[in-house]
Formats: structure tokens, C-alpha cells, sequence
């Protein structure tokens, strides 16, 4: 029986994620951790407070809860690292190191989300390859660069079992924003539904790639899940959903919310999405284990749509 540890299960892929995980294993073989206290999404399942820089502390749970699984969710995103530079470094990469490290001494087997930040403005912006050119220009994108070396290393010396995706742009209704460049098209259902105009702080033919949050579990546990011989790329792979600008996403919204508005007023995040692809060749994905998305642009917004209302007056009281 897999008994499996999801560290920063409090965060909005974390949350969905450990559910999912207990659907599948049964709660009591799925143990929720994070640096924060618990929220009320994974009240079923056991909690540990964890600081996933405090190596023992790791060690402890692992041993404590027999684990064969770790999914290690916790990370700074690109904007607010940005804001922090070394704060987000250290944190991206002990935490990992620490994970790996713990991964080599009790042979678990390991998620570890990379993600379309390891790009940068050399890279091919159209259909990017999985392998290319990567010359990231922000802490988020270095610091994901570098994890990837480091898994594909635990893997090739230690024959670590550590699974990995380059996510592009989640988007979720059951958790608010995170602090990532993308989560202007998590924030901008809230408003619509909310009957408040949006200010967007891309430009309005901003195209990044993107993933409904459904789709982002699936291609997860569909990885972590393959046979380990299907698994042929141990840095990170490419998986793609749809690829939409603001502009779009407006348009989408405003086919059921005909009256939603928004504006345009780029920040310092515009920067920082120029420098990502506006679409991404998963292909590799596609042949060595099989990934296919479900959702599209419209799909995903009357799905949010329909079930994001009954969650706003919880968010307002958070």
C-alpha cells in the first residue's frame, strides 16, 4: 500500500491535489504537511506541520508515517520571488535538496513540479520543444532550471525514482491566487462573478500557455502513475492544454456574463511573462506515457462559472 506525504498541501494545487490523492489511496494513507496551519479543503486527512527546510523534521514525518510517496508542492512563485530573490532561492532549493536527499536514504518515489518559467527570451516562443534552449531571467525560473539538473542527477547517480512536469499558468476556483504571474486568469472569475471590472496587469495579447487546475491533477497522478520504464525524461516534461491572451479569456467570460469588463495596466509581471513561450510542444508527454488534456478555453470557464459561487462568501470571510 502507497502511503504517500504531499508537502505544501495548503497551497491551490496542493489542496486539490491531496484530495485527489485520497480518492485514490484513502485518506488515512495521505498525510497533508505544510509551513502554514491547516485549511479547511484537507480537514480529513492527517496534518504535519512541516518547514520543508528543516531536513529532520522531513526524515521524522517519513519515518513516522512510512511513507513511499512524497509530492513536494512547496515553492516561492515568480512574482513574489521576485520581490525576494535569495529568500525564494534558498527555499526552492534546500527544500528540494532536502526532499531528493530523503528520496536517496528511504528509496521513495518523487513529484516535484517544474515549470514554463525555466524558459527564458532565447527560447522558441511558438510550439517551445522539450529540448531547447532555457536561459530563465527570473529566481522562480533559475531556481526551476536548476531543480530539474538536480532531479535528472538524484536519478542517473542515486536511481531516485523522481517524476516531474514544467506546468505552465494552473488555474483553480477552489483556492485564491498565489502570488504567480499567471493567476491574473484565476483572479479574474472572482471579479466577473463578483460584478466588478478587472485590471489586468498583462497587456491584452499577452499569450501564455495554460492548464485548468482538473487537467493539472490529471497529468500528475497520470505521470506518477506510468510504469517507471515509460518514463524516459527525468529533468521535466512538457505538458500543454490551451494557450489564450487576457483578451480571450475576457471574451470567454463575457459569453455568459455578457457585461464583465476589464482594462489593461501592465506592471513589472508583463516583463516576466514576455519572456515565456505562448505555447508548448508536449509531445514527448504524448508518446512515453500517454497525456492528453480535457479542457479547453470555453469548457474551462462555464465549469468555473457554475461551480466558483458557492465558494465566494468563504473566500470573503478568510
Amino acid at each position: 500500500m502507497e502511503r504517500i506525504l504531499v508537502i505544501g498541501a495548503c497551497g491551490q494545487l496542493g489542496s486539490e491535489l491531496t484530495n485527489e490523492l485520497g480518492r485514490l489511496f484513502g485518506n488515512s494513507n495521505v498525510i497533508a504537511s505544510d509551513i502554514s496551519q491547516p485549511v479547511s479543503a484537507i480537514s480529513d486527512f492527517t496534518f504535519e506541520q512541516l518547514d520543508v527546510m528543516n531536513a529532520d523534521r522531513l526524515n521524522d514525518i517519513v519515518k513516522t508515517h512510512s511513507i513511499t510517496q512524497i509530492y513536494h508542492l512547496a515553492a516561492i512563485l515568480s512574482a513574489k520571488g521576485e520581490e525576494n530573490p535569495k529568500w525564494a532561492w534558498n527555499l526552492n532549493m534546500t527544500g528540494l535538496l532536502n526532499v531528493l536527499e530523503t528520496a536517496k536514504e528511504n528509496q521513495l518515489r518523487i513529484y516535484w513540479p517544474s515549470s514554463i518559467a525555466v524558459f527564458g527570451p532565447s527560447t522558441p516562443r511558438a510550439n517551445t520543444p522539450q529540448d531547447t534552449v532555457m536561459d530563465p531571467n527570473t529566481v522562480y525560473g533559475i531556481s526551476k532550471l536548476a531543480g530539474e539538473r538536480w532531479c535528472e542527477y538524484y536519478h542517473e547517480k542515486y536511481g531516485v525514482d523522481v517524476r516531474s512536469l514544467r506546468y505552465p499558468g494552473l488555474i483553480g476556483y477552489k483556492s485564491l491566487p498565489g502570488g504567480g504571474t499567471t493567476d491574473y486568469a484565476v483572479d479574474i472569475y472572482h471579479k466577473a462573478l463578483r460584478n466588478e471590472p478587472f485590471e489586468c496587469f498583462l497587456s491584452e495579447d499577452t499569450y501564455l500557455p495554460m492548464m485548468y487546475m482538473s487537467d493539472a491533477i490529471k497529468a500528475t497522478l497520470d505521470l506518477m502513475q506510468a510504469p517507471a520504464d515509460h518514463i524516459k525524461v527525468r529533468s521535466s516534461y512538457n505538458v500543454s492544454a490551451i494557450s489564450f491572451s487576457p483578451k480571450e479569456i475576457v471574451a470567454a467570460i463575457q459569453k455568459e456574463i455578457p457585461e464583465f469588463s476589464a482594462s489593461y495596466e501592465p506592471d513589472f509581471r508583463q516583463a516576466i511573462a514576455d519572456s515565456w513561450p505562448d505555447s508548448i510542444d508536449d509531445s514527448v508527454a504524448r508518446n512515453d506515457w500517454g497525456w492528453s488534456p480535457n479542457y479547453d478555453l470555453d469548457k474551462m470557464t462555464s465549469d468555473i462559472l457554475e461551480n466558483l459561487p458557492a465558494l465566494l462568501s468563504e473566500f470573503e470571510q478568510a
